[in-house]
């Protein structure tokens, strides 16, 4: 990078800052943040313990959001400062200082950006993940396996927790089924990205000739619903149905009927949960999902309409991403139109940079249809 090149950097970086700071409007930000404060002061405050959780998570989302964005200003304040300076006095070293920082710099204003995407309304809530293989038997049913762990890494490697609600394992190898729970701040705002079919080329472990094999499985992803947020299901549109549970979770679970399966009539949503021993306690937790999956159905279904685009089917054409094993290595997404070679990486859970490009390939999108 040259004296020109990173100058360019710094327009263009000024430029994003520029209408970051119109969406975000920092002012608003810190009133509302003063107006919380006098709120909580108020011994009355805490006597709604729901409302006070609500506005205290408001308040946390609020200042980490106004201290990226103060971070991302006062970095770029300073490289411009820096490097007219550097410029005016001949100052080589840091002009090659300033260079090697740029891409901190950019990384800087990145983060900001995804910070501000993941502020729709239920982006912070926890998220519901079902992974299910398609047609393919134990390669695909291998490849749904390898999705789960993928994601169990991506959580694990931010901290969050991660609670299995159902797990049906394959005859062979890999899972029929799997739904679980990903807990942490921001946990639905990344992985709504997730939500569709992946596809994996590559040569089968499963096939005696070594062939190539293509695999799909979908992944869907809905927000764990807050109680307060109202969805009929009226008796008439489910059938619940009892069953016992199969895999880990010790010998009771080949005892007793206690999971859980409740269809929804009208849509063909399929929940299922064998979690507990309880079948009240899997009951009211395959309740949840439903109620998750009735909400992302109907804001898939209004979105749809909006862009005129057909629901997604489990196979050839319909997915969101290709990861590539063999003849060569490659993870490349359909939305963004990146591609990776780190395969192995973003298998392990090393999902972050897949995931933002597709957020701010969306959200480009979005400005330019507005």
């Amino acid at each position: 990078m040259d004296a020109y090149e990173y100058s360019e950097l710094l327009k263009k970086l000024e430029k994003k800052m520029s209408n970051i700071t119109d969406i975000t409007q920092p002012q608003k930000i810190e009133k509302r943040l003063e107006e919380i404060e006098k709120l909580q002061q108020n011994p009355e405050f805490w006597s709604d313990a729901k409302e006070a959780a609500k506005v205290s998570q408001e308040k946390n989302r609020l200042e980490k959001i106004l201290k990226v964005y103060k971070a991302a200003k006062e970095a770029l304040e300073d490289a411009k400062e820096y490097f007219e300076l550097a410029k005016a006095e001949n100052d080589e070293e840091t002009l090659q200082m300033l260079f090697e920082d740029a891409p901190s710099l950019e990384e800087h204003i990145k983060k900001l950006e995804i910070e501000i995407m993941l502020s729709d309304k239920h982006d912070s809530s926890n998220a519901i993940i079902s992974i299910h293989p398609g047609a393919g038997g134990t390669e695909s049913q291998d490849w749904a396996s390898m999705l789960y762990r993928m994601y169990l890494r991506w959580a694990e490697r931010h901290g969050f927790k991660v609670e299995v609600l159902d797990y049906q394992p394959g005859e062979e190898a890999g899972i029929k089924d799997v739904s679980f729970i990903i807990k942490g701040e921001n946990a639905y705002g990344y992985l709504k990205v997730e939500n569709g079919i992946h596809r994996l080329v590559r040569i089968s472990p499963f096939d005696a000739n070594a062939k190539r094999h293509t695999s799909f499985a979908s992944v869907m992803v809905s927000p764990e619903i807050d109680d307060d947020i109202e969805i009929e299901i009226e008796d008439k549109d489910i059938r619940v149905d009892t069953y016992r549970a199969s895999g880990a979770g010790g010998q009771h679970v080949n005892k007793t009927e206690s999971a859980i399966r409740i269809t929804h009539l009208p849509t063909g949503i399929v929940v299922q949960c064998q979690n507990d021993r309880s079948q009240h306690k899997n009951r009211a937790a395959a309740m949840k999902m439903l109620k998750s999956r009735l909400y992302e159905y109907e804001m898939a279904k209004k979105q749809a309409e909006i862009d005129g685009t057909p629901k997604s089917e489990i196979g050839w054409g319909h997915q969101i991403r290709s990861y590539v094993l063999q003849p060569y290595q490659q993870v490349k997404d359909n939305r963004s139109k990146e591609a990776f070679t780190n395969v192995e990486a973003i298998l392990d859970g090393d999902i972050d940079k897949l995931i933002e490009g597709v957020l701010i390939a969306e959200a480009n999108q979005k400005k330019e249809q507005n």
